[in-house]
């Protein structure tokens, strides 16, 4: 699998599982952390992986 690739799948699944918790995790309490904070933070962090396998993809294309 090429680093482009994993990049992708990885920030998807990423984007997916932060997606998840801010959506359904609001309820919860857990002692120091805001889940659906931490969800926000996943959502943008799987972003940028995204982001950074299309440069990649994209790179190597050219």
């Amino acid at each position: 699998m090429s680093r482009a690739r994993g990049n992708l799948m990885e920030g998807v699944v990423t984007f997916a599982a932060g997606l998840g918790l801010w959506l359904f995790a609001g309820d919860v309490e857990v002692p120091l952390v805001t889940l659906t904070k931490v969800g926000m933070v996943m959502m943008c962090v799987g972003g940028a992986l995204v982001a950074a396998g299309l440069w990649q993809a994209a790179r190597r294309g050219a």
